[in-house]
């Protein structure tokens, strides 16, 4: 595993693989799609500008759909955040977080992609400026009006498709040429998520870690002060204590 947190970059490495869900995933053939092309593979963010920069490596680039970014075998889905806060369900994945929710949610298909907020406490997202991409290699560049930071990211890859209201082919039981079969109605809708340690535990309890910042810097920052205000009063008292004597 490769891992590398500075203010700059935030840079891991995923298995290779990996991408057929719990290993039992059977991908479409129609159109044809490699497993590479939906193999996450790295994920690097840094900030760029006045929002962040997300570099999604791939095992292999293909355009089945011949979409006009160059790249339609998968959708990536990306989401930000980390506070105690945020949400916790992954949106429409069949996938909850640990440790802290997002805020953020990028959705990064070749056909467009879209970038929405969750506000503090609950409430409709809010849709922000569409994120752009380019591919680069076998790696999709991504710029996103995200505030530039530390975070925590949930990182996802599923099946594309242009035939589903939202782009993304959800498994199901029933062998077919257009198809992404699973083992069980439920299964999570990702062929593969960013794990560096390659934990199962997407696939066999719904859950997915995050890498990255995980702690809650305002929870930190209310503490601090709570701690600065008792120091004032106990200050204050024996000021006060002492002008008695």
């Amino acid at each position: 595993m490769l891992t590398l947190l500075t203010a700059a970059l935030l840079s891991f490495s995923d298995p290779a693989g990996d991408a057929r869900g719990d290993g039992g995933y059977i991908l479409p053939t129609r159109p044809a799609m490699s497993a590479d092309a939906l193999d996450l593979r790295s994920f690097q963010a840094r900030p760029q500008g006045g929002g962040m920069r997300f570099v999604v490596g791939l095992g292999r680039i293909e355009n089945p759909w011949g979409a006009p970014g160059g790249f339609s075998a998968g959708v990536t889905d990306i989401f930000v955040g980390g506070g105690l806060g945020g949400q916790r369900t992954l949106d429409g994945l069949r996938l909850n977080t640990t440790g802290g929710g997002w805020e953020y949610h990028l959705r990064v298909t070749g056909s467009g992609s879209t970038l929405e907020r969750v506000p503090e406490g609950g409430g409709a997202p809010v849709r922000l400026p569409d994120p752009t991409m380019r591919v680069e290699g076998t790696s999709l560049v991504i710029d996103a009006a995200v505030p530039p930071g530390e975070y925590a990211y949930w990182v996802t890859s599923s099946v594309y498709s242009p035939l589903t209201p939202d782009g993304v082919l959800r498994p199901v039981t029933t062998p077919g040429p257009t198809a992404l079969q699973a083992g069980r109605a439920d299964a999570p809708v990702p062929v593969d998520v960013l794990s560096p340690s390659g934990d199962p535990a997407p696939y066999t309890q719904g859950t997915l870690a995050p890498v990255g910042r995980t702690r809650d810097t305002r929870t930190l920052v209310l503490v601090g002060l709570g701690g600065l205000g008792l120091l004032l009063v106990v200050a204050a008292t024996v000021r006060v204590w002492r002008r008695g004597d």
